[in-house]
Order: C-alpha cells, then sequence, then structure tokens
C-alpha cells in the first residue's frame, strides 16, 4: 500500500511527459519548411522511386465475408471477380486487395504505371529499372523480373520485419 503514491505519481509523470512531448511533436510536424528551396535541394539528392500505387494484399480466407466487412467500413468494389477468388476495394485513396487461397500471408503490393484508380500514370518507373536499383543497394529479391524483357513484370523482397513486399508492373 505505501508504494500506491509512488505508482500513481509515475503513472502521472509518465502521461504528462507523453502528452507534453506528443504536442511538442506535433506543433513540429506542422511547421512549414521555411525554404522551398531547401526542400529542392533534398528532393534532388534523393531520387524518389516512383512504385505506383500502393495497396494491402490480405490473405483472407472467406471473400464474401471480408468484401460485407469492409464495405461496412465504406470500401467500394473497384476491380476483381469473386468466380476468380479476389477483390480490390477502393475507400478515398486506400486500396486493399481481397485474396482467398491465392497466397500466404500478407503483402504490401505496388503497381508501377498504375495511379490508386488503375488507371495508367504518364510516367513511371519500369519494374526493371527498380530492380536495378534495389540491386545496386544490396537488397536481396526473393522474385526477379526478367531484365531482357519489357511490359508486365514483378518482383518481390521482404523486409527487415519478414513483410513480403510486392512490386507487380502491369503494362
Amino acid at each position: 500500500m505505501k508504494s500506491s503514491p509512488l505508482l500513481i505519481a509515475g503513472f502521472l509523470a509518465s502521461f504528462g511527459a507523453g502528452y507534453y512531448g506528443n504536442s511538442f511533436f506535433r506543433y513540429e510536424a506542422k511547421t512549414p519548411i521555411r525554404s522551398s528551396q531547401t526542400f529542392h535541394t533534398i528532393q534532388q539528392k534523393e531520387t524518389q522511386m516512383k512504385l505506383g500505387a500502393f495497396s494491402v494484399s490480405l490473405n483472407v480466407r472467406d471473400l464474401q465475408a471480408s468484401k460485407q466487412f469492409y464495405e461496412t467500413l465504406g470500401f467500394k468494389v473497384l476491380a476483381g471477380d469473386m468466380e476468380k477468388n479476389y477483390l480490390i476495394m477502393k475507400n478515398e485513396n486506400s486500396l486493399i486487395g481481397l485474396f482467398q487461397g491465392m497466397f500466404e500471408g500478407n503483402i504490401l503490393t505496388f503497381n508501377p504505371g498504375w495511379d490508386e484508380n488503375g488507371e495508367n500514370t504518364d510516367s513511371f518507373d519500369d519494374v526493371r529499372a527498380i530492380q536495378k536499383h534495389l540491386k545496386s543497394k544490396n537488397l536481396k529479391l526473393t522474385a526477379e523480373a526478367d531484365e531482357n524483357t519489357s511490359g508486365p513484370a514483378s518482383l518481390m523482397l521482404t523486409d527487415p520485419d519478414g513483410n513480403v513486399i510486392y512490386i507487380d508492373q502491369h503494362r
């Protein structure tokens, strides 16, 4: 019982530090960049790959149940086919792929050449160029695109936490 006031004081101190720390970082995040020149300099130093539309591909047990669940969250079917065991669902700019029996686990998916509506983009980085860049950074690929081809191709890699990343170009 004697430790109760210490426990409560510790909790309040932790809460206060977290609250004020969070307020500080939130303020910093909203602070505008003072010099657009600085922003452009950073952009010029780092070449940003154009990975295309992003979605999470979920391995689902029951496609119909998952469809109904995500519709309740405001998602609408964008593409796919129940008979082929997959649907692509969209809510604003968010995309979720629902796949029944097609792969194990969940996958982070990028589609070079497509925007979040499944529409072609004017410019994009070809999956083979992305692959070459990733290899130059000594990243291990678990599946590779044939560099002697053009058009649709894909590659896969795994992040340090075991999350599978699938870069799938359709055109």
